[in-house]
């Protein structure tokens, strides 16, 4: 139902924030709810940029996640991943604030796909979890002070060494009681029980801490085996255990009342001089730390982002190449398209007008046949012109004055071009104009004879 507010009664105005602001709390909001996990899915999207860092995608069928792993963590991976690996991640979630981009932070790799160890590690670990093995209600708490701490592993394993030199550089004073077993091969989690079970009966120690080091899912499923994860649970003795490396995990670190990354670690974590006012101020320096180095992360990947934001000269030019092409091709498709719509619509209407236009055929050949008669008919008249126009040239050329004059007459004109016909015409002082075949002359009459002979002379120059 829409809700709906009357601008008459105005409520406090509400505190505005900025962009960044915004999604700074909403980054810390993922980064104080969301513990570490490990997450699986397939590699894609896979890059090692020039600062040693890894940016990759996450997914799985039904979705995806960016990822970036820093170079202090990349550096420790024992594999490099390509395009469809599938991988675990432990990884925290978070928001890349400049971009507003949700994204995890991976702290540890590692590849999936186990097989059936995996499987069955699943299922057990399901299996127990609804027994409620992993609660933590039913975990003993760990005590500050002991005096006597008894260890569960290998005598030969290097990560004994890494325990006794821890509880003697923290602890010296505090009693070690060593219950030796193997911690690997067949048969290695009865026989880890079996000295669980003795420490406890004998009952002269206040804490255990049941350790190895790293390995292979293969090498550490001793720790995985139910037997194994029975007796810790039902131990009266408080267990800290510490298997495998940071990122390993086992059924045992789920059951024990305390899960130490390392053996070393578990000895840190049995040995406990100080007051819990130190336990306090160590946490803090941790979350400084952790505070520290995430804001070295931001700064880091936003260097990376900034650098991908520079572009090479010719990456532009060849972008503006493209964009030109493009536009070039959008002109002449805005130029041509009407010419080739308006030539279709002529080709459309000259189809119908065909469709329309009577058959002329016959009007066409009676045309043809009266031009055909008219061209006969003006041809034989234009002949029987020209040749009555030949007749009268010939007839005028023999009238022609030029052809008298040609025989040696000659034509007198008076001044205003009157010819002369009689010699009564002509008197004395008259000027007149002779004309032969080859010229003319300008004449004077100077005197008339009574025979009517002249007396002619030419003019005086006005020279």
């Amino acid at each position: 139902m829409a809700s709906t507010f009357s601008s008459q009664n105005p409520q406090k105005s509400e505190s505005v924030i900025t962009v960044s602001a915004l999604n700074q709390a909403v980054a810390q909001l993922l980064e104080r709810n969301f513990a570490l996990t490990w997450v699986s899915g397939e590699i894609s999207n896979f890059t090692r940029a020039a600062s040693g860092h890894w940016y990759f995608t996450l997914k799985d069928s039904a979705a995806q996640v960016r990822a970036v792993m820093f170079r202090g963590r990349a550096q420790y991976a024992n594999f490099m991943p390509r395009e469809g690996d599938k991988v675990e991640v432990r990884a925290l979630a978070g928001l890349y604030a400049p971009r507003g981009d949700y994204q995890i932070n991976v702290e540890a790799i590692r590849r999936a796909g186990v097989g059936n160890l995996y499987e069955a590690f699943l299922q057990l670990k399901a299996k127990l979890a609804a027994e409620g093995l992993f609660d933590q209600e039913r975990k003993k708490a760990i005590p500050n002070f002991v005096r006597r701490i008894g260890i569960v592993t290998s005598p030969n394993a290097a990560a004994l060494r890494d325990v006794l030199t821890a509880l003697q550089r923290r602890v010296s004073h505090i009693e070690v009681v060593i219950y030796p077993c193997p911690v690997q091969g067949e048969g290695a989690a009865a026989k880890i029980a079996q000295m669980i079970a003795l420490a406890e009966a004998e009952n002269r120690c206040e804490l255990l801490i049941v350790c190895r080091g790293g390995g292979s899912i293969e090498d550490l499923w001793a720790f995985n085996e139910e037997i194994l994860a029975r007796t810790i649970a039902h131990c009266t003795l408080p267990i800290i255990c510490g298997v495998g490396h940071e990122t390993d995990f086992t059924i045992a670190d789920f059951v024990a009342d305390l899960r130490a990354p390392t053996p070393t670690a578990a000895a840190e974590m049995a040995a406990r001089p100080r007051a819990d006012w130190l336990a306090i101020l160590a946490q803090s320096q941790s979350s400084m730390q952790r505070q520290m180095r995430r804001q070295l992360d931001y700064h880091a990947q936003n260097l990376d982002w900034l650098s991908q934001r520079l572009q090479n000269p010719n990456a532009t030019l060849t972008s503006k190449r493209q964009q030109i092409q493009h536009c070039a091709q959008s002109l002449r498709f805005a130029v041509f398209k009407p010419i080739q719509t308006a030539q279709n619509r002529l080709l459309h209407l000259e189809k119908r007008l065909a469709q329309q236009r009577p058959n002329t055929q016959a009007f066409q050949n009676r045309l043809t046949y009266q031009q055909m008669q008219m061209r006969t008919t003006m041809r034989h008249r234009l002949q029987r012109q020209q040749a009555q126009l030949s007749n009268l040239q010939d007839k005028l050329e023999m009238l022609n004055p030029q052809r008298t004059l040609e025989r040696g007459y000659v034509i007198l004109q008076q001044a205003d071009g009157q010819v002369i016909r009689s010699a009564q015409q002509i008197q004395a002082g008259d000027f007149l104009s002779l004309h032969t075949a080859a010229d003319s002359s300008e004449l004077q009459i100077a005197a008339i004879n009574t025979k009517k002979k002249l007396a002619i002379k030419k003019p005086k120059s006005n020279e």
